[in-house]
C-alpha cells in the first residue's frame, strides 16, 4: 500500500480533533471550513495522480464522506486544520475592520437621516397649513367632498329611478287591469245588443212573414188591381156622360155601379159560373172519344166494346168543387181529345181544378199544356173532313191564381171551324203518379152566327 493511502485513517484521526474545536465555532468559521476542505481536496487530487491513486478513487471517499454529514464527521488531515486556523484568524480581522468601519458610518448616516426627517415634517406641516388656510379663504375645494356628494345624489338618483319605475309598474298594472275590464264590459255590451238585435231581426222576419201572408191572402180575396179599378172608373165615366171628372164622381156612384157589376157577375155564374157558351159540354152533346192511359187505381172502368174510361165524362160535366171529382190520367203528361157539340171558330178554353180551400193536394193540377184542333166530317159531309191538326195555343195552369182559369185561344186573319179538340198536357205540378183534370171547357162561336153578324 503507497504512502498516499496510508495517510488517510491518520487524516481522519486528526480531523476529530478539528471538528471537536470547531463545534463552538460561528458560521464564518464552517465557511472557513469548507474552503479548507475544498484546497484539500485539490492537493489530494494532485498527489493522486503522482502515487498512481486514480482520481474515481478520491471522489468516491469525497462522496463517502459527503453522505454521512448528518450523523458524522470524516476525519481531515492534518494540513487542514492548520490552514483552518489560519483563515479563522484572518476572517476575525477582517471583521473586527468592518464593525469598526461600521460604528464610524453609523453616526453620520443617523444624523442625516434625522436630518431629512426633521425636513420632510416641516414642508408636510408647511403643506398642510397652506391647504388649511387656502381651504378658509374659499381658495380651495375639496373634491373629495364633492365626489361624495356627488356620489350621494347618484344614490338619490338612482332610488328615485327605482321609486319611479316601480311606480311605473304598479301604473302599468292598473293601466292593464282596466284595459282588460274595459274589453270585457265592451264584449259584453257587444254580445247584449247583438242578441238584442238578433230578437229583433227575428222579429221583424216574423212580421215580414205574417205582412207577406197578408198580402197573399189580399191576393187571393179578389180585390181589384189598378188597371182594374183605372178601368171600372173609365166605364163610370162613360156611363154618366161627357165631360166627368174624377171630382165629379160621388161615393154613391161607386156604389151603384158596383151594385150593378155584382149583378152582372151573378147572372154570369148562374150560367156556368163564367158567362160564355161552353161547347164541350157533356149533357150539350160532346163527348171524349180518346185519351192516354187512365190512372187504374186497381180497378178497371172500361166500358164493354168501348176504348174510353168511364170516368172521362167527367171533364165535361160541371164540377161543385169535390176533391176526387175528376177524370185522373197517369204520369204527369198526356192528353185528351174531345168532340164538341158542333164545328165553331174557337175562342178560348178553360181548365178547371179544385179549390185550394177544399184540396188535399194541388199538385195533380196539369201545368203545361197544348191546344190543337180539326175539323173531323161524317159520312154525310166527306168533303168537310180535315185530319190536320193546328195548334190553337200554349199556355201554363198556376197554382197561384183563382181554380178556373181561361185562355184566349191565337185566331189567324182565316179562321178555320173545328169540331175536334185535344188538350194535350206536357207536364203537372209534382205528382209523377198521375194528373187530374176537373173539368174542360172550350168557347168560340159558331160559322152561322158570324155570317148573319157580318
Amino acid at each position: 500500500m503507497s504512502a498516499s493511502t496510508a495517510a488517510i485513517p491518520t487524516a481522519n484521526t486528526n480531523g476529530n480533533h478539528a471538528l471537536s474545536l470547531d463545534s463552538h465555532s460561528s458560521q464564518d468559521v464552517r465557511r472557513r471550513t469548507v474552503v479548507a476542505k475544498k484546497k484539500a481536496s485539490r492537493e489530494l487530487l494532485a498527489e493522486g495522480g503522482v502515487n498512481g491513486i486514480s482520481a474515481d478513487k478520491i471522489t468516491s471517499k469525497k462522496d463517502l464522506s459527503h453522505t454521512i454529514r448528518g450523523e458524522s464527521v470524516l476525519d481531515k488531515p492534518k494540513y487542514s486544520s492548520e490552514a483552518r486556523k489560519d483563515a479563522v484568524a484572518s476572517a476575525a480581522a477582517k471583521r473586527l475592520k468592518k464593525s469598526s468601519s461600521k460604528q464610524e458610518k453609523a453616526k453620520w448616516v443617523t444624523a442625516l437621516s434625522v436630518l431629512v426627517k426633521l425636513c420632510l415634517l416641516i414642508s408636510a406641516i408647511t403643506w398642510m397649513g397652506q391647504l388649511v388656510w387656502r381651504w378658509q379663504n374659499g381658495e380651495l375645494s375639496f373634491t373629495t367632498l364633492d365626489m361624495e356628494s356627488r356620489l350621494s345624489k347618484v344614490e338619490g338618483f338612482k332610488k328615485a329611478t327605482k321609486m319611479l319605475q316601480v311606480q311605473l309598474d304598479i301604473l302599468d298594472k292598473k293601466l292593464g287591469n282596466e284595459v282588460d275590464k274595459a274589453k270585457r264590459d265592451i264584449t259584453k255590451q257587444f254580445e247584449a245588443k247583438g242578441n238584442e238585435l238578433e230578437k229583433k231581426m227575428k222579429t221583424l222576419e216574423d212580421k215580414t212573414g205574417k205582412l207577406d201572408k197578408s198580402i197573399s191572402e189580399l191576393r187571393d180575396m179578389g180585390f181589384l188591381s189598378k188597371k182594374e179599378f183605372e178601368k171600372i172608373l173609365s166605364q163610370l165615366k162613360e156611363k154618366k156622360g161627357l165631360g166627368v171628372t174624377d171630382n165629379d164622381i160621388t161615393l154613391d156612384d161607386i156604389r151603384l155601379f158596383a151594385k150593378e157589376i155584382v149583378e152582372i157577375e151573378i147572372a154570369r155564374h148562374s150560367a156556368d159560373g163564367l158567362g160564355m157558351v161552353d161547347y164541350a159540354l157533356g149533357s150539350g152533346g160532346a163527348k171524349v172519344v180518346s185519351h192516354s192511359k187512365p190512372f187504374m187505381n186497381g180497378k178497371n172502368y172500361f166500358p164493354v166494346g168501348s176504348s174510353v174510361h168511364a170516368t172521362a165524362q167527367k171533364m165535361l160535366e160541371p164540377s161543385f168543387g169535390q176533391p176526387g171529382e175528376c177524370f185522373a190520367l197517369k204520369g204527369s203528361s198526356g192528353f185528351v181529345d174531345v168532340k164538341l157539340r158542333t164545328g165553331i171558330i174557337p175562342e178560348a178554353v178553360t181548365i178547371e181544378h179544385v179549390d185550394k180551400s177544399v184540396a188535399y193536394d194541388r199538385s195533380s193540377a196539369p201545368k203545361d199544356f197544348q191546344i190543337r184542333g180539326w175539323y173531323q166530317g161524317t159520312h154525310d159531309a166527306p168533303d168537310k173532313d180535315s185530319n190536320v191538326m193546328a195548334t190553337l195555343g200554349e199556355f201554363s195552369y198556376s197554382l197561384d191564381r183563382s181554380n178556373a182559369q181561361t185562355f184566349q185561344l191565337e185566331r189567324g186573319a182565316n179562321p178555320q171551324a173545328v169540331n175536334m179538340v185535344r188538350f194535350d198536357f206536357s207536364s203537372n205540378h209534382g205528382n209523377l203518379e198521375l194528373t187530374c183534370i176537373y173539368r174542360f171547357r172550350v168557347h168560340g162561336t159558331e160559322p152561322g152566327s158570324l155570317s148573319n153578324a157580318a
